[in-house]
């Protein structure tokens, strides 16, 4: 790590794990060997962010949208938190990782919930970096919940209207829990493609943006050294003037 990672380094990291099909389709392997692949990667990369002081990262793991690619795709993705955390949960808790996540779990399967489930509950008092999966996640979905809750609570006490502001909006998402980490400092995408592909919508107002060309099985702890060294020369004003 350089030294100027000592200064500045973001708080929390939010990554869009783009490109595991083109990276198996490259080597003329399954899809599903890309999502394999890119597992490892999120290990590899948690590991790393623990070790610079990043206090939070999240992984977009699965959208509301990817369930509508191909069936034997999504049972794969399905099988995966088994595979990642049967695989890695031991290090991550000698590590002093804690696991936690947003998105409608209770539509995901029993057994990949239960996976879920069972690492938030083994990890519950680690306390280093949070490891967040964004799993059946999307960011209007959350929008759109939080003002049906924020609704529900003014149907069972009627309250001054003009007294819900941002803040207290917050309190309605699914990142409360995370308080002042709850915004990423930092969002990296990898594969070249430039879009916020429904995430983290309202958490993300202010957050710097870093694009790298690799695939997500192929970023590697250089890569996340890089995107920081990046972030740390950039200027964050949010939107005032100083």
């Amino acid at each position: 790590m350089k030294e100027s990672h000592s200064v500045n380094v973001p708080k929390h990291v939010a990554f869009i794990m783009d490109g595991n099909g083109r990276w198996a389709k490259r080597r003329f392997l399954p899809r599903t060997a890309g999502h394999h692949q890119g597992a490892k990667t999120i290990k590899k990369i948690a590991m790393h962010a623990h070790k610079l002081g990043i206090q939070v990262m999240t992984v977009y793991a699965f959208s509301t949208e990817n369930w509508g690619r191909p069936q034997e795709e999504v049972n794969y993705l399905m099988r995966l938190p088994l595979d990642f955390f049967n695989t890695f949960l031991p290090e991550l808790i000698e590590n002093n990782v804690r696991v936690s996540y947003l998105g409608q779990i209770e539509q995901l399967p029993k057994e990949t919930r239960n996976a879920l489930l069972d690492a938030l509950d083994k990890t519950k008092n680690n306390t280093g970096l949070l490891l967040n999966f964004a799993v059946n996640y999307g960011g209007r979905d959350e929008i759109v919940e939080a003002v049906r809750n924020v609704l529900k609570d003014y149907q069972k006490e009627p309250f001054d209207i003009d007294a819900l502001d941002a803040d207290r909006f917050e309190d309605y998402l699914s990142t409360a829990s995370f308080k002042e980490l709850a915004d990423p400092d930092l969002v990296i995408r990898t594969s070249g493609e430039q879009r916020l592909s429904n995430f983290l919508l309202w958490q993300i107002a202010y957050s710097e943006f870093y694009f790298i060309d690799k695939l997500w099985p192929d970023f590697n702890e250089d890569d996340l050294d890089e995107a920081i060294e990046a972030y740390t020369k950039r200027h964050r004003r949010f939107g005032k003037l100083t």
